[in-house]
């Protein structure tokens, strides 16, 4: 009876977690993959030490343990030790403005290089005022603070009233510099192949257009990508 009571209630946390996970965005799931791991794992540890398999108990609470993080050489405190913040920022520049992108965070900030709101922090400038800005600057700085605005408020268009039909096509004034491609990607000259490969999927991770990004910055960072690989080939 212990034993089918054990099963049943087993079965029923790995349903709980199973739904819990298809709902979650990836970091949540994550999160509770472990946690339910875990539990799941110091569960089968007890009920095994209460039949006197002490040999498999005591391994198996252990690994529970570690994805808890209950434990410093568990899995999640080894992942702790691992994933470090790396603490890189990416800068994309334009006659206009200048966006930063947290790599950790995911934020993004600016600030206008010109025109009648120099030297202002875009996170201090309305919704309605950047807007307006669209019909001042140079095609390359709409890209940018569009892709900012889309960043900061998705409706932002509506609000302004805006024809996202006549948005211009992602693409450059010119071409880029490996100076400017280091900034683009965060990374300091010199950085390997696979630093660079490794910013890339960390901003693609967060500025694809399929994950909610922008075009333009996703253009952006791959030109960045294939300008500084080509020094490796």
């Amino acid at each position: 009876m212990p034993t089918l009571i054990f099963g049943v209630v087993v079965l029923v946390l790995i349903l709980w977690a199973l739904n819990v996970i298809a709902k979650a965005d990836p970091k949540v799931a994550a999160r509770v993959t472990k946690v339910g791991g875990g539990l799941i794992a110091l569960g089968l540890a007890v009920f095994l030490g209460l039949r006197g398999e002490i040999g498999i108990a005591i391994p198996l609470g252990i690994f529970g343990l570690g994805l808890l993080g209950w434990v410093p050489f568990g899995p999640a405190g080894f992942s702790a030790r691992t994933q470090k913040s790396s603490g890189q920022t990416s800068r994309v520049r334009s006659a206009y403005f200048e966006l930063e992108l947290d790599h950790d965070t995911g934020a993004m900030r600016g600030h206008v290089l010109a025109g009648r709101h120099q030297g202002a922090d875009l996170e201090r400038l309305d919704v309605k005022t950047l807007a307006t800005m669209l019909t001042e600057v140079d095609e390359e700085s709409r890209l940018l603070i569009m892709a900012y605005l889309d960043r900061r408020d998705p409706t932002w268009s509506e609000h302004a009233q805006a024809d996202t039909a006549t948005r211009p096509r992602a693409s450059s004034s010119g071409k880029m510099s490996e100076q400017e491609a280091y900034q683009i990607l965060g990374l300091q000259p010199g950085a390997s192949a696979d630093d660079i490969s490794r910013a890339h999927r960390t901003l693609m991770k967060k500025l694809h257009p399929d994950q909610g990004g922008s075009t333009y910055l996703a253009a952006r960072i791959n030109e960045a990508k294939e300008i500084l690989l080509r020094r490796h080939r």
